[in-house]
Protein backbone atom coordinates (compact mmCIF):
# COMPACT_ATOMS: atom_id res chain seq x y z
CA UNK A 1 0.00 0.00 0.00
CA UNK A 2 2.46 2.27 1.17
CA UNK A 3 4.33 1.69 -2.35
CA UNK A 4 1.04 2.43 -4.46
CA UNK A 5 1.26 5.86 -2.14
CA UNK A 6 4.29 6.80 -3.95
CA UNK A 7 3.54 6.52 -7.11
CA UNK A 8 4.04 9.34 -9.57
CA UNK A 9 0.88 10.57 -11.41
CA UNK A 10 2.95 9.87 -14.86
CA UNK A 11 3.44 6.52 -13.19
CA UNK A 12 -0.61 6.25 -12.92
CA UNK A 13 -0.97 7.37 -16.50
CA UNK A 14 1.50 4.76 -17.68
CA UNK A 15 -0.02 2.13 -16.52
CA UNK A 16 -3.49 3.16 -17.01
CA UNK A 17 -2.62 3.32 -20.56
CA UNK A 18 -1.75 0.04 -20.52
CA UNK A 19 -4.01 -1.31 -18.86
CA UNK A 20 -6.88 0.05 -21.07
CA UNK A 21 -4.75 -0.93 -23.85
CA UNK A 22 -4.72 -4.68 -22.63
CA UNK A 23 -8.33 -4.39 -22.07
CA UNK A 24 -9.16 -3.08 -25.40
CA UNK A 25 -7.42 -6.19 -26.59
CA UNK A 26 -8.94 -8.13 -25.06
CA UNK A 27 -12.51 -7.30 -25.18
CA UNK A 28 -12.29 -7.44 -29.12
CA UNK A 29 -12.04 -3.52 -29.93
CA UNK A 30 -8.27 -3.75 -31.11
CA UNK A 31 -8.22 -6.67 -33.50
CA UNK A 32 -5.57 -9.19 -31.84
CA UNK A 33 -3.61 -9.12 -35.06
CA UNK A 34 -3.12 -5.31 -34.96
CA UNK A 35 -2.37 -5.57 -31.19
CA UNK A 36 0.65 -8.03 -32.24
CA UNK A 37 2.04 -6.03 -35.08
CA UNK A 38 2.38 -2.89 -32.96
CA UNK A 39 4.11 -5.10 -30.27
CA UNK A 40 6.54 -6.34 -32.70
CA UNK A 41 7.44 -2.81 -34.71
CA UNK A 42 8.01 -1.46 -31.10
CA UNK A 43 10.35 -3.71 -29.42
CA UNK A 44 13.67 -2.16 -31.37
CA UNK A 45 11.91 1.16 -30.19
CA UNK A 46 11.71 0.26 -26.46
CA UNK A 47 15.42 -1.49 -26.59
CA UNK A 48 16.74 1.49 -27.58
CA UNK A 49 15.07 3.67 -24.87
CA UNK A 50 15.94 1.34 -22.18
CA UNK A 51 19.52 1.12 -23.31
CA UNK A 52 19.66 5.03 -24.60
CA UNK A 53 18.51 6.18 -20.87
CA UNK A 54 20.67 3.80 -18.73
CA UNK A 55 23.65 4.90 -20.92
CA UNK A 56 22.57 8.77 -20.34
CA UNK A 57 21.81 8.43 -16.20
CA UNK A 58 25.33 6.93 -15.74
CA UNK A 59 27.10 9.40 -17.80
CA UNK A 60 25.29 12.38 -15.70
CA UNK A 61 26.44 10.23 -12.65
CA UNK A 62 30.00 10.25 -14.06
CA UNK A 63 29.53 14.28 -14.26
CA UNK A 64 30.32 14.07 -17.80
CA UNK A 65 27.36 16.44 -18.42
CA UNK A 66 28.44 18.65 -15.53
CA UNK A 67 32.01 19.02 -17.31
CA UNK A 68 30.33 20.14 -20.16
CA UNK A 69 28.00 22.71 -18.44
CA UNK A 70 30.84 24.31 -16.83
CA UNK A 71 32.89 24.57 -19.84
CA UNK A 72 29.94 26.04 -21.82
CA UNK A 73 29.52 28.72 -18.90
CA UNK A 74 33.37 29.66 -18.84
CA UNK A 75 33.33 29.92 -22.69
CA UNK A 76 30.82 32.51 -22.12
CA UNK A 77 33.19 34.95 -20.58
CA UNK A 78 30.70 36.65 -18.62
CA UNK A 79 28.80 37.92 -21.62
CA UNK A 80 24.94 36.65 -21.88
CA UNK A 81 25.25 36.49 -25.84
CA UNK A 82 27.85 34.13 -25.59
CA UNK A 83 26.24 31.86 -23.05
CA UNK A 84 22.69 31.88 -25.02
CA UNK A 85 24.38 30.75 -28.33
CA UNK A 86 26.64 27.89 -26.31
CA UNK A 87 23.58 26.86 -24.32
CA UNK A 88 21.60 26.29 -27.41
CA UNK A 89 24.20 24.34 -28.76
CA UNK A 90 24.49 22.61 -25.65
CA UNK A 91 20.84 21.34 -25.60
CA UNK A 92 20.62 21.19 -29.00
CA UNK A 93 23.29 18.69 -29.73
CA UNK A 94 22.67 16.65 -26.87
CA UNK A 95 19.10 16.17 -28.39
CA UNK A 96 19.66 15.70 -31.64
CA UNK A 97 23.00 12.21 -30.55
CA UNK A 98 20.79 11.50 -27.51
CA UNK A 99 17.72 11.82 -27.89
CA UNK A 100 15.02 14.50 -26.92
CA UNK A 101 13.61 12.71 -23.71
CA UNK A 102 17.44 12.45 -22.42
CA UNK A 103 17.76 16.11 -22.80
CA UNK A 104 14.63 16.61 -20.87
CA UNK A 105 15.38 14.16 -17.90
CA UNK A 106 19.62 15.04 -17.51
CA UNK A 107 20.37 17.89 -19.08
CA UNK A 108 17.14 20.08 -17.07
CA UNK A 109 18.74 19.59 -13.26
CA UNK A 110 22.27 20.41 -14.86
CA UNK A 111 21.59 23.52 -16.72
CA UNK A 112 19.49 24.60 -13.48
CA UNK A 113 22.39 24.00 -11.58
CA UNK A 114 24.32 25.69 -13.85
CA UNK A 115 22.30 28.65 -13.34
CA UNK A 116 22.35 28.74 -9.73
CA UNK A 117 26.24 28.39 -9.62
CA UNK A 118 26.97 31.22 -11.68
CA UNK A 119 23.49 33.76 -10.36
CA UNK A 120 21.41 34.24 -13.04
CA UNK A 121 17.64 33.59 -13.75
CA UNK A 122 16.75 29.90 -13.72
CA UNK A 123 13.89 30.20 -16.33
CA UNK A 124 15.91 31.18 -19.43
CA UNK A 125 17.90 28.37 -18.90
CA UNK A 126 14.84 26.13 -18.15
CA UNK A 127 12.86 27.20 -21.11
CA UNK A 128 16.01 27.06 -23.23
CA UNK A 129 16.06 23.16 -22.32
CA UNK A 130 12.51 22.08 -22.96
CA UNK A 131 12.03 23.80 -26.04
CA UNK A 132 15.18 22.61 -27.82
CA UNK A 133 14.21 19.24 -26.46
CA UNK A 134 11.46 19.40 -29.15
CA UNK A 135 12.41 21.74 -31.73
CA UNK A 136 15.94 20.32 -31.92
CA UNK A 137 14.37 16.86 -32.79
CA UNK A 138 14.61 16.56 -36.25
CA UNK A 139 18.01 15.67 -37.64
CA UNK A 140 18.79 11.83 -36.56
CA UNK A 141 16.78 8.81 -35.82
CA UNK A 142 18.02 8.63 -32.83
CA UNK A 143 16.58 12.15 -31.86
CA UNK A 144 12.84 11.18 -31.31
CA UNK A 145 11.01 7.88 -31.65
CA UNK A 146 8.81 8.84 -34.09
CA UNK A 147 12.38 9.28 -36.24
CA UNK A 148 12.78 5.88 -35.96
CA UNK A 149 9.30 4.85 -37.01
CA UNK A 150 9.38 7.72 -39.81
CA UNK A 151 13.03 6.40 -40.80
CA UNK A 152 11.61 3.04 -41.38
CA UNK A 153 9.03 4.16 -43.62
CA UNK A 154 11.27 5.98 -45.83
CA UNK A 155 14.26 3.79 -45.52
CA UNK A 156 16.21 6.98 -44.16
CA UNK A 157 19.72 5.57 -42.90
CA UNK A 158 21.13 8.32 -40.15
CA UNK A 159 23.05 9.62 -42.54
CA UNK A 160 20.58 9.99 -45.18
CA UNK A 161 17.71 11.38 -42.98
CA UNK A 162 20.48 14.34 -41.90
CA UNK A 163 21.25 14.64 -45.45
CA UNK A 164 17.24 15.46 -45.55
CA UNK A 165 16.48 16.83 -42.85
CA UNK A 166 19.33 19.43 -42.00
CA UNK A 167 17.90 22.83 -43.54
CA UNK A 168 14.38 22.00 -41.86
CA UNK A 169 16.42 21.19 -38.33
CA UNK A 170 18.46 24.31 -38.79
CA UNK A 171 15.22 26.57 -39.38
CA UNK A 172 13.75 25.13 -36.72
CA UNK A 173 16.85 25.95 -34.04
CA UNK A 174 16.75 29.65 -35.66
CA UNK A 175 12.97 30.15 -34.82
CA UNK A 176 13.89 28.97 -31.46
CA UNK A 177 16.52 31.19 -30.86
CA UNK A 178 14.56 34.11 -32.17
CA UNK A 179 11.81 33.07 -29.24
CA UNK A 180 13.90 32.39 -26.60
CA UNK A 181 16.21 35.78 -27.01
CA UNK A 182 13.10 37.40 -27.23
CA UNK A 183 11.05 36.20 -24.65
CA UNK A 184 13.16 35.22 -21.76
CA UNK A 185 16.91 35.99 -23.14
CA UNK A 186 16.69 40.02 -23.70
CA UNK A 187 17.75 42.48 -21.53
CA UNK A 188 15.61 42.96 -19.20
CA UNK A 189 14.60 39.65 -19.14
CA UNK A 190 17.10 37.73 -17.74
CA UNK A 191 17.54 39.38 -14.48
CA UNK A 192 21.43 40.45 -14.95
CA UNK A 193 23.76 41.77 -17.26
CA UNK A 194 26.78 39.71 -16.22
CA UNK A 195 27.58 36.56 -14.82
CA UNK A 196 30.71 35.25 -13.21
CA UNK A 197 32.37 32.26 -14.96
CA UNK A 198 32.30 29.55 -12.49
CA UNK A 199 35.62 27.38 -11.94
CA UNK A 200 36.18 23.90 -14.17
CA UNK A 201 34.28 21.19 -12.88
CA UNK A 202 36.64 17.96 -11.63
CA UNK A 203 34.97 15.31 -11.93
CA UNK A 204 35.09 12.79 -8.25
CA UNK A 205 35.90 9.80 -10.58
CA UNK A 206 38.22 11.12 -13.48
CA UNK A 207 38.34 7.27 -14.77
CA UNK A 208 34.64 7.05 -15.12
CA UNK A 209 34.74 10.37 -16.44
CA UNK A 210 36.52 9.04 -19.42
CA UNK A 211 35.46 5.59 -19.81
CA UNK A 212 31.62 7.42 -20.22
CA UNK A 213 32.44 9.93 -22.33
CA UNK A 214 34.44 7.52 -24.78
CA UNK A 215 31.20 5.41 -24.96
CA UNK A 216 29.06 8.06 -25.52
CA UNK A 217 31.65 9.02 -28.60
CA UNK A 218 31.59 5.36 -29.39
CA UNK A 219 27.79 5.00 -29.67
CA UNK A 220 27.58 8.57 -32.00
CA UNK A 221 30.05 7.02 -34.07
CA UNK A 222 28.32 3.42 -34.34
CA UNK A 223 25.13 5.52 -35.22
CA UNK A 224 26.78 7.86 -37.70
CA UNK A 225 29.27 5.62 -39.16
CA UNK A 226 28.70 1.81 -38.76
CA UNK A 227 25.99 -0.19 -40.03
CA UNK A 228 24.00 -1.03 -37.04
CA UNK A 229 20.52 -1.05 -35.24
CA UNK A 230 20.28 1.76 -33.36
CA UNK A 231 19.49 0.13 -30.40
CA UNK A 232 22.52 -2.27 -30.67
CA UNK A 233 24.52 0.60 -30.81
CA UNK A 234 22.70 2.17 -27.56
CA UNK A 235 23.40 -1.45 -25.63
CA UNK A 236 26.89 -1.83 -26.50
CA UNK A 237 27.77 1.62 -24.84
CA UNK A 238 25.27 1.23 -22.03
CA UNK A 239 27.34 -2.39 -21.24
CA UNK A 240 30.42 -0.83 -21.16
CA UNK A 241 29.60 1.81 -18.80
CA UNK A 242 27.42 -0.33 -16.11
CA UNK A 243 30.44 -2.69 -16.44
CA UNK A 244 32.68 0.31 -15.24
CA UNK A 245 30.24 1.58 -12.90
CA UNK A 246 30.24 -1.78 -11.81
CA UNK A 247 34.05 -1.90 -10.97
CA UNK A 248 34.44 2.03 -9.87
CA UNK A 249 30.66 2.33 -8.26
CA UNK A 250 28.54 -0.87 -7.91
CA UNK A 251 26.41 0.92 -5.37
CA UNK A 252 25.09 3.32 -8.22
CA UNK A 253 23.81 0.10 -10.22
CA UNK A 254 20.33 0.03 -9.15
CA UNK A 255 16.52 -0.96 -10.89
CA UNK A 256 15.46 2.49 -10.88
CA UNK A 257 18.78 3.24 -13.68
CA UNK A 258 15.75 1.73 -16.39
CA UNK A 259 12.87 3.72 -17.41
CA UNK A 260 10.55 1.59 -16.19
CA UNK A 261 8.06 4.31 -16.62
CA UNK A 262 8.74 4.84 -20.08
CA UNK A 263 9.02 1.40 -20.51
CA UNK A 264 5.41 0.41 -19.39
CA UNK A 265 3.66 3.62 -21.15
CA UNK A 266 4.68 3.62 -24.44
CA UNK A 267 3.70 0.31 -25.39
CA UNK A 268 0.28 1.18 -23.75
CA UNK A 269 0.17 4.20 -25.79
CA UNK A 270 0.41 1.87 -28.67
CA UNK A 271 -2.11 0.09 -28.33
CA UNK A 272 -4.71 2.60 -27.28
CA UNK A 273 -3.96 4.64 -30.51
CA UNK A 274 -4.07 1.49 -32.43
CA UNK A 275 -7.60 1.35 -31.15
CA UNK A 276 -8.36 4.56 -31.48
CA UNK A 277 -7.42 4.87 -35.28
CA UNK A 278 -9.07 1.44 -36.13
CA UNK A 279 -12.23 3.18 -35.19
CA UNK A 280 -12.46 6.22 -36.44
CA UNK A 281 -9.27 8.03 -35.77
CA UNK A 282 -7.66 7.32 -39.34
CA UNK A 283 -10.37 8.40 -41.00
CA UNK A 284 -10.84 11.87 -39.37
CA UNK A 285 -6.76 12.22 -40.44
CA UNK A 286 -6.91 10.67 -43.80
CA UNK A 287 -9.40 13.56 -44.64
CA UNK A 288 -7.28 16.28 -42.85
CA UNK A 289 -4.11 15.32 -44.06
CA UNK A 290 -5.49 15.10 -47.74
CA UNK A 291 -3.87 13.25 -50.43
CA UNK A 292 -1.86 15.46 -51.99
CA UNK A 293 2.42 14.92 -51.71
CA UNK A 294 2.73 18.11 -53.71
CA UNK A 295 3.41 21.91 -51.50
CA UNK A 296 -0.14 22.18 -49.91
CA UNK A 297 -0.37 18.55 -48.97
CA UNK A 298 3.14 19.47 -47.02
CA UNK A 299 1.97 22.21 -45.20
CA UNK A 300 -1.37 20.01 -44.19
CA UNK A 301 0.20 17.55 -43.13
CA UNK A 302 2.65 19.45 -40.82
CA UNK A 303 -0.07 21.90 -39.46
CA UNK A 304 -2.13 18.47 -38.69
CA UNK A 305 0.30 17.25 -36.61
CA UNK A 306 1.17 20.11 -34.48
CA UNK A 307 -2.09 21.51 -33.77
CA UNK A 308 -3.62 17.58 -32.79
CA UNK A 309 0.11 16.91 -31.04
CA UNK A 310 -1.14 19.93 -28.68
CA UNK A 311 -4.56 18.89 -28.06
CA UNK A 312 -3.51 14.94 -27.48
CA UNK A 313 0.53 13.84 -27.72
CA UNK A 314 2.71 14.11 -30.45
CA UNK A 315 3.39 9.82 -30.59
CA UNK A 316 -0.20 8.87 -31.10
CA UNK A 317 -0.74 11.63 -33.46
CA UNK A 318 2.35 10.59 -35.66
CA UNK A 319 1.45 7.05 -34.90
CA UNK A 320 -2.17 7.73 -36.30
CA UNK A 321 -1.15 10.36 -39.00
CA UNK A 322 1.37 7.82 -40.46
CA UNK A 323 -1.04 5.71 -41.66
CA UNK A 324 -3.10 8.03 -43.28
CA UNK A 325 -0.24 9.63 -45.47
CA UNK A 326 -0.18 7.43 -48.71
CA UNK A 327 2.95 5.65 -49.35
CA UNK A 328 4.06 7.17 -52.04
CA UNK A 329 3.89 10.82 -50.14
CA UNK A 330 7.51 10.55 -48.26
CA UNK A 331 7.58 14.57 -48.33
CA UNK A 332 4.47 14.62 -47.41
CA UNK A 333 5.38 12.44 -44.65
CA UNK A 334 8.48 13.73 -43.61
CA UNK A 335 5.92 17.39 -42.89
CA UNK A 336 4.12 15.64 -40.68
CA UNK A 337 6.95 14.49 -38.69
CA UNK A 338 7.81 18.15 -38.69
CA UNK A 339 4.66 18.50 -37.39
CA UNK A 340 4.91 16.37 -34.46
CA UNK A 341 8.31 17.16 -33.50
CA UNK A 342 8.86 20.76 -33.82
CA UNK A 343 5.31 21.84 -33.22
CA UNK A 344 4.39 20.04 -29.56
CA UNK A 345 5.47 23.03 -27.30
CA UNK A 346 2.10 24.88 -26.46
CA UNK A 347 0.44 22.34 -23.83
CA UNK A 348 2.50 20.53 -21.16
CA UNK A 349 1.17 17.30 -22.54
CA UNK A 350 1.87 17.92 -25.91
CA UNK A 351 4.69 15.25 -25.84
CA UNK A 352 6.35 12.99 -23.10
CA UNK A 353 9.34 15.12 -22.67
CA UNK A 354 7.57 18.15 -21.62
CA UNK A 355 5.97 16.35 -19.18
CA UNK A 356 9.24 15.07 -18.11
CA UNK A 357 11.06 18.70 -17.99
CA UNK A 358 7.49 20.13 -15.94
CA UNK A 359 8.36 17.15 -13.41
CA UNK A 360 12.31 17.88 -12.78
CA UNK A 361 11.61 21.56 -12.76
CA UNK A 362 9.34 20.92 -9.87
CA UNK A 363 11.56 18.69 -8.30
CA UNK A 364 13.81 21.57 -8.56
CA UNK A 365 11.39 24.19 -7.36
CA UNK A 366 11.34 25.67 -10.26
CA UNK A 367 8.47 27.71 -11.51
CA UNK A 368 7.30 28.49 -15.15
CA UNK A 369 3.51 30.05 -15.49
CA UNK A 370 1.61 28.02 -17.39
CA UNK A 371 -0.45 30.69 -19.14
CA UNK A 372 3.00 32.38 -20.03
CA UNK A 373 4.75 29.02 -20.91
CA UNK A 374 1.73 28.31 -23.36
CA UNK A 375 1.57 31.83 -25.40
CA UNK A 376 5.36 31.60 -25.92
CA UNK A 377 4.93 28.21 -27.30
CA UNK A 378 2.02 29.28 -29.53
CA UNK A 379 4.35 31.71 -30.91
CA UNK A 380 7.29 28.98 -31.41
CA UNK A 381 4.95 26.30 -32.70
CA UNK A 382 3.95 28.66 -35.28
CA UNK A 383 7.22 29.72 -36.30
CA UNK A 384 9.07 26.77 -36.27
CA UNK A 385 6.55 24.77 -37.87
CA UNK A 386 6.06 26.90 -40.66
CA UNK A 387 10.00 27.59 -40.91
CA UNK A 388 10.53 24.00 -41.20
CA UNK A 389 8.33 22.87 -43.78
CA UNK A 390 9.16 25.57 -45.61
CA UNK A 391 13.00 24.33 -45.57
CA UNK A 392 11.84 21.12 -46.35
CA UNK A 393 9.98 22.37 -49.44
CA UNK A 394 12.88 24.25 -50.72
CA UNK A 395 14.81 21.09 -49.95
CA UNK A 396 13.06 19.00 -52.84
Amino acid sequence: MRAIQRLHPLDWLAGGLLACGLLFTATGLLPTESAGQAMIRIGPLLAFLGTVIVLAELTSEAEVFDVVASGVARAGRGGYGRLFVLCVAFASITTMTLNLDTTAVLLTPVMLALASRVGIATVPLAMTTVWLANTASLLLPVSNLTNLLAANRVALRPTEMAATMWAPQLAAIAVTMGCLWLFFWRRGRRGAEVYTPPAPHRPGDPVLFRVCAVACAGFLLAMLVADVPLWSASAMAAVVVVVAFAVRRPARLRLSLVPWRLLVMVPGLFLVVETVNVNGLHDFLTSAVGPDGGVLGMFRASAVGAGLSNVLNNLPVYLAGESAVPLANHQQLLALLIGTNVGPVVTPWASLATLLWFERCRAQGVRVPLRSFMATGAVLATGAVLASTAALVAMR
